[in-house]
Protein backbone atom coordinates (compact mmCIF):
# COMPACT_ATOMS: atom_id res chain seq x y z
CA UNK A 1 0.00 0.00 0.00
CA UNK A 2 1.26 3.62 -0.45
CA UNK A 3 0.32 6.54 2.00
CA UNK A 4 -0.78 9.73 0.96
CA UNK A 5 -0.94 12.96 2.79
CA UNK A 6 -4.47 14.90 2.59
CA UNK A 7 -5.09 18.29 3.74
CA UNK A 8 -8.89 19.76 4.73
CA UNK A 9 -11.57 21.11 3.07
CA UNK A 10 -10.49 24.89 2.69
CA UNK A 11 -6.50 24.00 2.97
CA UNK A 12 -6.82 23.42 6.75
CA UNK A 13 -5.65 19.83 8.31
CA UNK A 14 -8.29 17.02 8.28
CA UNK A 15 -10.47 17.05 11.53
CA UNK A 16 -8.25 14.54 13.62
CA UNK A 17 -5.49 13.76 16.27
CA UNK A 18 -2.23 14.71 15.28
CA UNK A 19 -0.43 17.31 13.11
CA UNK A 20 -1.67 15.98 10.24
CA UNK A 21 -3.44 12.90 8.64
CA UNK A 22 -1.15 9.98 6.85
CA UNK A 23 -4.29 8.62 4.39
CA UNK A 24 -3.49 5.14 3.46
CA UNK A 25 -5.60 5.19 0.16
CA UNK A 26 -7.61 1.91 0.30
CA UNK A 27 -8.66 1.40 -3.01
CA UNK A 28 -4.65 1.64 -3.48
CA UNK A 29 -5.08 -2.15 -2.46
CA UNK A 30 -7.39 -4.45 -2.25
CA UNK A 31 -10.22 -2.38 -0.47
CA UNK A 32 -11.22 -0.65 -3.35
CA UNK A 33 -11.53 -3.76 -5.92
CA UNK A 34 -13.73 -6.73 -5.40
CA UNK A 35 -11.81 -8.32 -8.13
CA UNK A 36 -9.26 -9.13 -5.64
CA UNK A 37 -10.54 -11.65 -4.13
CA UNK A 38 -10.57 -13.39 -7.60
CA UNK A 39 -8.44 -14.79 -9.36
CA UNK A 40 -9.21 -13.01 -12.32
CA UNK A 41 -11.80 -9.61 -12.73
CA UNK A 42 -14.71 -10.10 -14.84
CA UNK A 43 -13.48 -8.04 -17.28
CA UNK A 44 -10.50 -5.45 -18.12
CA UNK A 45 -12.62 -1.77 -17.15
CA UNK A 46 -12.39 0.86 -20.08
CA UNK A 47 -9.14 3.28 -19.54
CA UNK A 48 -8.93 7.33 -19.95
CA UNK A 49 -7.73 8.00 -23.54
CA UNK A 50 -3.92 7.95 -23.52
CA UNK A 51 -3.37 11.95 -24.87
CA UNK A 52 -1.07 14.01 -22.83
CA UNK A 53 -1.17 14.26 -18.85
CA UNK A 54 0.01 16.02 -16.31
CA UNK A 55 3.64 16.12 -14.49
CA UNK A 56 3.81 14.19 -11.25
CA UNK A 57 6.29 12.44 -9.59
CA UNK A 58 6.87 9.15 -10.27
CA UNK A 59 6.03 7.02 -13.29
CA UNK A 60 3.76 8.15 -16.24
CA UNK A 61 0.27 8.82 -16.51
CA UNK A 62 -2.61 8.80 -19.08
CA UNK A 63 -4.97 11.32 -19.43
CA UNK A 64 -8.24 12.84 -21.92
CA UNK A 65 -6.86 15.75 -21.05
CA UNK A 66 -5.02 17.75 -18.18
CA UNK A 67 -6.31 17.63 -14.98
CA UNK A 68 -5.93 20.93 -12.91
CA UNK A 69 -3.00 21.76 -10.93
CA UNK A 70 -3.43 22.74 -7.28
CA UNK A 71 -6.10 25.31 -7.34
CA UNK A 72 -6.00 25.77 -10.84
CA UNK A 73 -7.74 24.21 -13.68
CA UNK A 74 -7.09 22.75 -17.03
CA UNK A 75 -6.43 25.17 -20.20
CA UNK A 76 -7.10 28.30 -17.50
CA UNK A 77 -11.11 27.23 -17.42
CA UNK A 78 -12.89 24.22 -16.85
CA UNK A 79 -14.54 22.39 -20.08
CA UNK A 80 -17.00 24.16 -21.61
CA UNK A 81 -17.15 27.36 -18.94
CA UNK A 82 -16.55 30.34 -18.23
CA UNK A 83 -17.15 31.89 -14.82
CA UNK A 84 -17.86 29.09 -12.37
CA UNK A 85 -20.43 29.21 -10.27
CA UNK A 86 -20.51 30.45 -6.57
CA UNK A 87 -20.17 27.03 -3.95
CA UNK A 88 -23.26 25.90 -2.38
CA UNK A 89 -23.80 25.33 1.55
CA UNK A 90 -22.67 21.73 3.26
CA UNK A 91 -24.85 19.34 2.11
CA UNK A 92 -24.88 15.41 2.54
CA UNK A 93 -25.02 13.79 -0.55
CA UNK A 94 -27.44 10.90 -0.86
CA UNK A 95 -26.94 9.66 -5.20
CA UNK A 96 -24.71 10.26 -8.24
CA UNK A 97 -25.52 10.19 -11.63
CA UNK A 98 -23.71 10.11 -14.57
CA UNK A 99 -25.73 9.52 -18.09
CA UNK A 100 -23.09 8.71 -20.22
CA UNK A 101 -21.74 5.21 -18.57
CA UNK A 102 -25.77 4.23 -16.96
CA UNK A 103 -24.69 5.11 -13.00
CA UNK A 104 -27.79 5.98 -10.77
CA UNK A 105 -26.53 4.87 -7.48
CA UNK A 106 -26.88 5.94 -3.82
CA UNK A 107 -24.01 7.65 -1.94
CA UNK A 108 -22.72 6.17 1.71
CA UNK A 109 -20.86 9.03 4.19
CA UNK A 110 -17.08 7.56 5.10
CA UNK A 111 -14.80 8.26 7.05
CA UNK A 112 -11.47 7.11 8.20
CA UNK A 113 -10.05 3.86 10.16
CA UNK A 114 -8.67 3.67 13.28
CA UNK A 115 -5.64 3.29 11.55
CA UNK A 116 -6.15 6.25 9.30
CA UNK A 117 -6.91 4.81 6.32
CA UNK A 118 -9.74 6.06 4.22
CA UNK A 119 -12.54 4.07 4.15
CA UNK A 120 -14.32 2.47 1.34
CA UNK A 121 -18.20 0.84 0.76
CA UNK A 122 -18.25 -3.02 1.53
CA UNK A 123 -17.63 -5.08 -0.99
CA UNK A 124 -21.62 -6.47 -0.42
CA UNK A 125 -22.37 -2.96 -1.22
CA UNK A 126 -19.98 -2.43 -4.22
CA UNK A 127 -23.29 -1.20 -6.17
CA UNK A 128 -22.95 1.94 -3.89
CA UNK A 129 -20.65 5.15 -3.96
CA UNK A 130 -18.95 6.46 -0.91
CA UNK A 131 -18.68 10.31 -0.12
CA UNK A 132 -15.09 11.44 2.08
CA UNK A 133 -16.94 13.23 4.81
CA UNK A 134 -14.41 15.38 6.27
CA UNK A 135 -13.62 16.77 3.13
CA UNK A 136 -15.90 18.90 1.33
CA UNK A 137 -19.55 18.40 -0.02
CA UNK A 138 -20.54 18.09 -3.41
CA UNK A 139 -21.26 21.51 -4.55
CA UNK A 140 -19.58 23.32 -1.88
CA UNK A 141 -16.76 25.24 -2.10
CA UNK A 142 -13.48 22.61 -2.26
CA UNK A 143 -13.23 19.01 -3.42
CA UNK A 144 -15.69 17.16 -2.77
CA UNK A 145 -14.42 13.40 -3.54
CA UNK A 146 -16.76 10.25 -4.62
CA UNK A 147 -14.73 7.07 -4.21
CA UNK A 148 -16.54 3.20 -5.46
CA UNK A 149 -15.85 -0.14 -6.41
CA UNK A 150 -14.68 -1.03 -9.70
CA UNK A 151 -15.97 -4.39 -9.92
CA UNK A 152 -16.56 -6.99 -6.75
CA UNK A 153 -16.74 -11.10 -6.41
CA UNK A 154 -20.38 -11.40 -5.94
CA UNK A 155 -21.88 -8.65 -7.79
CA UNK A 156 -19.48 -8.82 -11.14
CA UNK A 157 -18.77 -5.31 -12.74
CA UNK A 158 -19.50 -2.56 -9.95
CA UNK A 159 -20.70 1.17 -9.49
CA UNK A 160 -17.72 2.36 -11.35
CA UNK A 161 -16.82 -0.07 -13.22
CA UNK A 162 -16.98 2.12 -16.52
CA UNK A 163 -16.06 5.63 -14.88
CA UNK A 164 -12.64 5.59 -17.24
CA UNK A 165 -14.85 5.68 -20.31
CA UNK A 166 -16.08 9.36 -19.24
CA UNK A 167 -14.35 11.95 -21.36
CA UNK A 168 -14.29 15.95 -20.65
CA UNK A 169 -17.98 17.49 -21.05
CA UNK A 170 -19.75 14.68 -19.53
CA UNK A 171 -21.89 15.53 -16.64
CA UNK A 172 -22.39 13.63 -13.09
CA UNK A 173 -24.96 15.09 -11.22
CA UNK A 174 -25.06 14.53 -7.37
CA UNK A 175 -28.26 14.67 -5.51
CA UNK A 176 -27.91 16.54 -1.84
CA UNK A 177 -30.05 16.67 1.17
CA UNK A 178 -30.99 20.02 0.86
CA UNK A 179 -32.65 19.11 -2.37
CA UNK A 180 -30.32 21.12 -4.20
CA UNK A 181 -28.75 19.34 -6.58
CA UNK A 182 -24.96 19.60 -8.09
CA UNK A 183 -24.56 18.90 -11.68
CA UNK A 184 -20.51 18.73 -12.37
CA UNK A 185 -19.16 19.10 -15.91
CA UNK A 186 -16.05 16.71 -16.22
CA UNK A 187 -12.65 18.62 -17.03
CA UNK A 188 -10.60 15.17 -17.34
CA UNK A 189 -10.34 11.44 -16.67
CA UNK A 190 -6.71 10.21 -16.01
CA UNK A 191 -5.15 6.99 -15.16
CA UNK A 192 -2.17 7.11 -12.30
CA UNK A 193 0.09 4.15 -11.71
CA UNK A 194 -1.09 3.26 -7.51
CA UNK A 195 2.65 4.50 -7.02
CA UNK A 196 1.84 8.01 -8.27
CA UNK A 197 -1.57 9.13 -6.93
CA UNK A 198 -1.90 12.64 -7.16
CA UNK A 199 -2.85 13.15 -3.54
CA UNK A 200 -3.05 16.86 -3.73
CA UNK A 201 -5.17 17.37 -6.96
CA UNK A 202 -7.74 15.13 -5.32
CA UNK A 203 -7.50 16.23 -2.24
CA UNK A 204 -5.36 19.52 -1.51
CA UNK A 205 -7.64 22.43 -0.72
CA UNK A 206 -9.40 24.71 -3.62
CA UNK A 207 -11.13 28.25 -4.09
CA UNK A 208 -13.78 26.84 -6.76
CA UNK A 209 -16.42 23.79 -6.22
CA UNK A 210 -14.64 20.70 -7.55
CA UNK A 211 -15.65 16.67 -7.84
CA UNK A 212 -13.39 14.36 -7.89
CA UNK A 213 -14.63 10.59 -8.25
CA UNK A 214 -11.82 7.16 -7.92
CA UNK A 215 -11.66 3.94 -8.70
CA UNK A 216 -9.55 1.47 -9.93
CA UNK A 217 -8.13 0.56 -13.56
CA UNK A 218 -5.60 -0.44 -15.61
CA UNK A 219 -4.00 -3.84 -15.73
CA UNK A 220 -4.88 -6.59 -13.21
CA UNK A 221 -2.23 -7.80 -11.44
CA UNK A 222 -2.46 -11.25 -11.23
CA UNK A 223 0.05 -12.24 -8.40
CA UNK A 224 -1.23 -8.86 -6.37
CA UNK A 225 -4.83 -9.94 -7.01
CA UNK A 226 -5.58 -6.03 -7.50
CA UNK A 227 -5.22 -3.34 -10.56
CA UNK A 228 -2.28 -1.49 -11.04
CA UNK A 229 -3.87 2.12 -11.66
CA UNK A 230 -6.13 4.37 -10.13
CA UNK A 231 -8.64 6.37 -12.33
CA UNK A 232 -9.51 9.84 -11.17
CA UNK A 233 -12.06 12.23 -12.55
CA UNK A 234 -11.46 15.76 -12.62
CA UNK A 235 -14.47 17.71 -12.79
CA UNK A 236 -16.12 21.31 -11.81
CA UNK A 237 -19.42 22.29 -11.08
CA UNK A 238 -21.53 23.66 -13.95
CA UNK A 239 -23.86 27.07 -14.00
Amino acid sequence: MTTTRAGGRHGRPWRAAGAAVVVTMAMIGAGMIGAALKTTPPARPPQPLAQAGPTVSGPAVTATANPPADGQFAEGQPAGQGDVPAGLARSVPTSIEIPRIGVQATIMSLGTNPDGTVQVPPLEQADQAGWYEPGASPGETGNAVIVGHVDSAKLGPAVFFDLGALVPGDTMTVRRADGRPATFRVDSVASYPKTAFPTELVYGPSDRPGLRVVTCGGQFDQAAKSYQDNIVVFATLAG
